[in-house]
């Protein structure tokens, strides 16, 4: 009975694709980490500013928010598969250009903040392309929940992994070794792709102008209310309760008194927790309604944020950090499986593009807006009142779920025609 449960919980890594994708990707989501944890410790030690922090990601992350949907478009038009191999070089290609600069030891913010700038841009196309491509990997489409949940798991499992790693490696080496760690990292994902077997590409017969296509993308997920309302909670959350990492380094510098390492342990912390939830996730049953476990992780996010921001003693802290976890990327992996589900073959691209756009796009924007507020009212009180608004969307999350299901449930005659039209179109 023990192995059937597990069979379940892994049964995505039957199909051949996927397991290659998992397994490139599983190395290069460590480096990823490593880099993203060593570029906010150098700015914050060079600067020893919170929203400097926060520009910092604001301009890793905004790129995302001005080119997602074109991302989305080239995304439903060209093969995937090679849109994700030309991105994955030229992110290695960052990673040995911003260890080169580090190592070199000539160095200022500007020039890191422009390569944070071109990373941004490669993840416009990258993100919209890489989302619905493990449908594509995935054979039987009843795995397709299990994958993106396994999926979240590896990317938590990297953000425990990475951070850890980061702190002892910045603190012994330095952060030019660990961007050239994350540029190594890329040539497993990239040999992964290369591996890989698809079907040849069929283009769309029909291409329409640019902006045409974003302007039936955003028709579609307006008339289209379990996609927008999903949406509409990633905007929420990305926005005013994401970005509590924005004060991580802070609380590990300021309020514990320690250093890289210390840094590391706090990320590390957050990702063990997230892999939990992530795993816990991949074993939800087939056909399980999603909503109620995304509200509740909402609210575990809640819970963490308010504990964590209360307590200054680290030991103590670090299980609350893994709260902050459990319930952080959840949401997200919940609201891609829905959406992945929710979305008609055809629109997907632009779909995810969108995705991108709510959650990549709004998140640097709440990065700028939660530094420039721990900077005037500090991280402590900052993580407080993200944990009060996480409260507040729940809540009103919950009632427009509510509301929508009674609405589908009046209008059951009506959606089954036009499910009965979506798939004449696919």
């Amino acid at each position: 009975m023990e192995k059937s449960k597990s069979s379940s919980t892994f049964r995505a890594f039957n199909n051949r694709n996927y397991a290659l994708f998992f397994g490139g990707q599983s190395i290069s989501q460590i480096g990823t980490w490593m880099q993203r944890t060593a570029v906010i410790w150098v700015i914050y030690s060079l600067t020893h500013s919170a929203s400097m922090i926060g520009f910092a990601v604001f301009a890793q992350q905004f790129p995302s928010f001005l080119l997602s949907l074109f991302g989305g478009v080239v995304a439903d038009r060209y093969d995937r598969y090679k849109i994700l191999l030309v991105t994955q070089i030229a992110s290695m290609i960052q990673a040995i250009l911003l260890a080169a600069l580090i190592l070199t030891g000539h160095y200022v913010i500007w020039e890191i903040l422009t390569l944070s700038v071109v990373l941004g841009i490669i993840n416009a196309f990258d993100v919209p392309a890489r989302q619905p491509m493990i449908l594509e990997l995935i054979e039987n489409k009843e795995d397709l929940a299990n994958a993106i949940s396994l999926n979240s798991a590896m990317v938590n499992i990297a953000r425990m992994v990475g951070p850890a790693l980061s702190g002892i490696v910045l603190q012994r080496f330095g952060a030019g070794i660990c961007f050239s760690l994350n540029a190594v990292s890329f040539i497993a994902v990239i040999t992964s792709l290369l591996l890989m077997n698809f079907p040849k590409f069929n283009p769309p017969t029909i291409k329409k102008k640019v902006m045409s296509e974003l302007a039936e993308g955003f028709k579609y997920i307006r008339e289209t209310p379990a996609i927008g309302i999903i949406l509409l909670v990633l905007v929420s959350l990305s926005l005013f309760v994401l970005p509590y990492d924005t004060t991580e380094p802070i609380f590990a510098k300021v309020v514990y008194k320690g250093n890289a390492t210390t840094y590391g342990y706090i990320s590390s912390s957050v990702g063990l927790g997230a892999i939990i939830g992530s795993l816990v996730l991949a074993s939800v049953k087939k056909g399980t309604d999603l909503k109620p476990i995304l509200i509740g992780s909402i609210v575990v996010l809640a819970t963490g944020l308010i504990l964590f921001s209360r307590v200054s003693y680290l030991p103590l802290a670090l299980p609350f950090a893994m709260i902050i976890g459990l319930g952080s990327l959840t949401p997200m992996s919940t609201c891609i499986t829905i959406i992945q589900m929710e979305a008609a073959t055809h629109m997907r691209g632009r779909v995810m593009s969108y995705m991108a756009m709510s959650f990549f796009g709004v998140l640097p924007l709440g990065a700028l807006l939660i530094g420039t507020v721990s900077q005037k009212i500090g991280a402590p009180l900052t993580m407080f009142c993200q944990g009060i608004i996480a409260l507040i969307i729940a809540l009103v999350f919950f009632q427009l779920f509510k509301k929508s299901r009674i609405a589908q449930t009046t209008d059951q005659p009506d959606m089954a025609a036009e499910i009965i039209e979506s798939e004449k179109i696919n």
